[in-house]
Order: structure tokens, then C-alpha cells, then sequence
């Protein structure tokens, strides 16, 4: 009997798990991803800049001289583990089993967003827009605003940043802050729906995504309630997973329970900074 419960349990809480962890992963179409990384580090090329030169005949052709440079993204092993007690089971009972499907597939969803949003705020060594960028008049601190969303697309448009695949990283304070810019919810000005939806999902060229609080970290914010946002190139930043996520069950006598383990090995890094702006909002 043990056994066959065992084998029903695995079968369907793997089902489960994955289901749950392609919903909860927020971030992973943001980044360069690379699976199936054997070892502990990732090596992402970069070519350096190149200049066409004057041709003059019968002159030897001048190379460009394209360096070619690496950026390494180090892996690290994330599991989390719960106890799933036998008896709470009710013997063929799935519901503990479902719950905890929930609770490990959306702990490992959050683990690869912040294993993204740490490599951005590590490599971070471009632009910043400040939190006192000027919006209606006034030029003190304030939380996101249209302002600092015109700021950051013009820094990526200077860098020469390709238009497509432009996203922004927003916690859920500076998207209420933004919400209460007319310039972005008035139809005014855009032909969105935002206030009526209550998001934001695209503006001046960058799919928007929000995460609140997380224990996990989340967006940093210091000790004057300045947070950092993040508006980036998907080919700025890289992310390669070692072990896609995956789960161990195993029944444990002593204990007179299943030890479900979801496991998961990955790590970024910011392969080019002028793909990378900072934005920081000073909340209320």
C-alpha cells in the first residue's frame, strides 16, 4: 500500500508543481535564459562595439577589431522542503498534496524572480533617474511618475538600446504612484484603460511588471523609503538554470510522512550595463 500511494503521490504532485511554478514565475521571459548548464558558472559572450571605416582603393581593408568579452553568471542550489503527514492524507486524500504543490512551486517561482532583480541591482553601474525628476512643476522626491518613465526610455534611446524587448520592474507602491498620473491613465494622453484595470501593463515602449513585498527581498528600498525600479533590455541581463525545477518525494518512516523537496539551481548576471537604468522612487 505504501508503495502505491508513494508512486500516485510523486506522479501528481510533479503535474502539479510544475503547473504552479510556470504561473508564479513573474520574471523569466524578462532575461536571456539559458537551460541544461552543466557546472557551477555560465559564460554569456559579448562582442564589443564596431565602426565601418573610410574605403580607399588600392589600400589593405581596415579591421574592425571586435573584442570579444564574457559576462559570468554563477549558480547557485535553491530547495524548498515540507512535511506532508500520512494521516492528514486521509490515506488517498489529495488535498494536503495540493496545497503543498502551491507552496513549493510558487516558492521556487519567486526564488528565480529574485534570483533576476539581485543580478540587475548588482550589475547596476549605468544610469540612474533620480527620485526628483521634475513632474507637474514640482521637483521634489516623489514615487514613480511619467517623468521618470520618459527619463529611463531616453537614457536606453541614447545607449542606442533596441525598442523591442524594453521591460520595467515596479513594486506595487510606485504603480499606485503611477496610477495617480493623469498623464498615464487619462485617455487624454494614452488610449489605455489603466485606472478601470488597475494596471499598467505596457507604457512608453516597456512591458511593466509589479511585484509587491516578498520575503524573499523584492526591490531594495534604503532608509529614506527610496526604492530602486528597473527598466532594462531582455539581452541586458542573463539567466541560466543548471537544474530546472524539480521535485524529490520520499516517505519517511520515522516521521509517518512524504518529504516533498522542490529543487532548482540557477544564477544571472547583467551581460551589458547601458541596457540598464535605475529608477529611484522615493515612497510615502
Amino acid at each position: 500500500m505504501a508503495t502505491t500511494l508513494s508512486n500516485a503521490f510523486i506522479t501528481l504532485f510533479e503535474a502539479e508543481v510544475h503547473q504552479n511554478y510556470q504561473a508564479t514565475a513573474t520574471l523569466r521571459n524578462v532575461a536571456r535564459m539559458r537551460s541544461g548548464v552543466t557546472g557551477s558558472t555560465a559564460k554569456f559572450p559579448i562582442l564589443a562595439k564596431g565602426t565601418a571605416s573610410v574605403r580607399t582603393p588600392s589600400t589593405d581593408v581596415v579591421p574592425i577589431s571586435g573584442q570579444f568579452s564574457t559576462a559570468t553568471a554563477t549558480l547557485t542550489d535553491y530547495i524548498a522542503s515540507e512535511y506532508s503527514d500520512i494521516f492528514n492524507q486521509a490515506k488517498v486524500n489529495f488535498d494536503e498534496r495540493q496545497e503543498l504543490a502551491k507552496l513549493v512551486g510558487n516558492a521556487i517561482g519567486r526564488r528565480e524572480d529574485q534570483i533576476i532583480i539581485d543580478a540587475l541591482i548588482a550589475g547596476s553601474a549605468g544610469t540612474t533617474v533620480a527620485n526628483t525628476v521634475v513632474t507637474s512643476g514640482s521637483a521634489s522626491a516623489s514615487d514613480l511618475n511619467v517623468g521618470k518613465i520618459i527619463a529611463a526610455k531616453k537614457a536606453l534611446d541614447t545607449n542606442s538600446v533596441p525598442p523591442q524587448d524594453r521591460h520595467m520592474i515596479i513594486h506595487a507602491s510606485s504603480l499606485a504612484s503611477l496610477l495617480a498620473d493623469e498623464r498615464a491613465v487619462s485617455s487624454d494622453f494614452i488610449q489605455l484603460q489603466a485606472l478601470a484595470r488597475g494596471e499598467i501593463q505596457q507604457f512608453a515602449g516597456f512591458n511593466i511588471h509589479m511585484i509587491g513585498d516578498r520575503d524573499e527581498g523584492g526591490l531594495p528600498k534604503d532608509g529614506s523609503n527610496d526604492r530602486t525600479c528597473l527598466a532594462f533590455h531582455k539581452d541586458a541581463i542573463g539567466c541560466a538554470v543548471g537544474i530546472a525545477p524539480k521535485v524529490e518525494v520520499n516517505y519517511i518512516p520515522e516521521k509517518t510522512s512524504f518529504l516533498v523537496s522542490a529543487m532548482y539551481s540557477a544564477g544571472a548576471v547583467v551581460i551589458d550595463t547601458a541596457g540598464l537604468v535605475d529608477i529611484t522612487c522615493r515612497e510615502s
